[in-house]
Formats: C-alpha cells, sequence, structure tokens
C-alpha cells in the first residue's frame, strides 16, 4: 500500500521536490523513493519541442500508518472531534495506540465492546500492509489494565463460590482474551475449574467445583454438600472442564480475537 504523487518540473531534482511537497514529506525521508518518468529536453534552437522532467515519489505505508488512518477515519465518521491518538511501535510487529479526549467514552463502548471491535478490523489492516503478522492493541489511558484488574476479581470471587457451595455459575459473553484472564484466576484457587461454553459471539466461561477435588464443599446452610461432579448433572457443559489445571488455550498470545489469517 503505497502513497504516492506525479509532478514536474524544469529539472528532475525540482519535479521531486514538487512531489513531495504534494505528499507533505522531506525529499531525505528514508521512507520516500522517486522514479523518473520522463526526463526534461530542452527544446531545439530554443524554439521547438522539448518537455518538463516527470517524476512520480511514492511513500510505503507501514502496517501502523495504515492502522492509525484507518482508525483516525473510523473516529471521524463516528462524529468524535476530541480525540487523539498516540501510535507507538514497540517492536516490529507489536503497535499500540493510545486514544485520549473528553468523547473517548463513546469509543469503549458498553464494556469496551466498542473498543474492541475498533481494535479487530484496526487489525485486519494493518496486517493487509504486507505479508508479517502485526499485532494492534487500541487503549483509552489504563483502561485495559482496570478491566483485567476487575476480571481477575470477579474470577476469583466466583471460584471460592463454586468451591464452597458446589454450584456453578456462567458469567456473560466475552472475547477471547478475557476468557483467558478468568481462566487464569480461576486456576489459582484449589477447589475450582472453568470451561468455554456456547459459540461465536455468546461463548462465555463457565466456574464449577472441581470434581478432583476430595472432601466435601460447605453450603450456605452450613451443612455439607456433595461436590458437584462432572457429566452426572442433568445440564452437561458444552466443552470439557479443565481437570488438569492449565489455564485454557483462549487465544490470549495474539490478542483479544485471536490470530488473523489472511
Amino acid at each position: 500500500m503505497n502513497r504516492e504523487a506525479i509532478a514536474t518540473g524544469n529539472t528532475v531534482e525540482e519535479a521531486r521536490e514538487k512531489a513531495c511537497e504534494m505528499l507533505g514529506v522531506e525529499t531525505y525521508d528514508d521512507n520516500v523513493d522517486f522514479e523518473i518518468i520522463e526526463m526534461q529536453q530542452k527544446k531545439i534552437l530554443g524554439l521547438f519541442g522539448g518537455h518538463p522532467a516527470k517524476v512520480r515519489v511514492f511513500i510505503k505505508t507501514t502496517p501502523a500508518q495504515a492502522a492509525a488512518d484507518y482508525l483516525q477515519a473510523i473516529i471521524k465518521a463516528m462524529g468524535l472531534n476530541d480525540i487523539e491518538m498516540n501510535v507507538e511501535e514497540k517492536e516490529k510487529n507489536i503497535i499500540n495506540i493510545d486514544i485520549t479526549g473528553e468523547d473517548v467514552g463513546s469509543v469503549i463502548g458498553r464494556r469496551g465492546e466498542t473498543l474492541d471491535a475498533l481494535q479487530y478490523l484496526t487489525c485486519l489492516v494493518a496486517n493487509h500492509v504486507d505479508n508479517s503478522y502485526c499485532r494492534v492493541t487500541i487503549n483509552t489511558g489504563d483502561y485495559r489494565e482496570k478491566r483485567e484488574k476487575t476480571l481477575e476479581i470477579l474470577g476469583r470471587k466466583l471460584a471460592i463460590k463454586a468451591a464452597k457451595t458446589g454450584r456453578k455459575s456462567s458469567l456473560e459473553p466475552m472475547n477471547p482474551y478475557e476468557r483467558r484472564i478468568i481462566h487464569t484466576a480461576v486456576q489459582k484457587i484449589n477447589g475450582a475449574i472453568s470451561w468455554s461454553e456456547g459459540e461465536n459471539i455468546n461463548r462465555h466461561v463457565v466456574i464449577g467445583p472441581d470434581p478432583k477435588s476430595k472432601g466435601n464443599y460447605k453450603g450456605r446452610s452450613g451443612g455439607n454438600r456433595r461436590p458437584y461432579r462432572g457429566g452426572k448433572s442433568s445440564q452437561k457443559p458444552a466443552s470439557s472442564p479443565n481437570p488438569d489445571r492449565k489455564p485454557l488455550n483462549e487465544g490470549g498470545e495474539y490478542g483479544l480475537y485471536g490470530r488473523i489469517d489472511k
């Protein structure tokens, strides 16, 4: 994906400078290259023929630039004017975009759904620039850090409840990244396990007692309650629990929606 401009001038250098000016870049920029379409030719006897030089200047758009341009266009289309972006490339294939401004709440959306959708689409655009895989993270302030902490606390709380009561709890649908946070939090609590049920946008985490855990579970009334035995309940989980007590692979290594294959 390239940005380019074609300009003419009395000399090749003059045409090149004009084309760079049209693109808003400097001629000495490392990302700027050019090709001579036509060399200048002087008039014969100063009267006949001749033509100016014609040069094409082009800039190869990087995945980070493509991501920023696309996100900026989407935000503008949403009618949000008071939004600023800071794009940072930590590594070759890792792009972080931080959004700030008074209208940032509209970008986040309900439980971060809008922010997640923007991140997914922006990642698709960045990965179409070349053949390498890029991971794009869009954040606003420390929203994602706060969200992660909230999910960790929720997973731990429900895991403790499952271990004590022998009952399972179903959470709201989440993306793979957030489900993995829950699984990891539950994995740290003895007597509880977690697994995922549902398909596509309805996929969610279920937290229940660990059938391998020894001993009885204490119910609300203070008496003993038989532990939950996976498979003997009238409502069987759609997916198998995690008996090895290892964090389930919910695509956390590749961000919110997993690796994006072209």
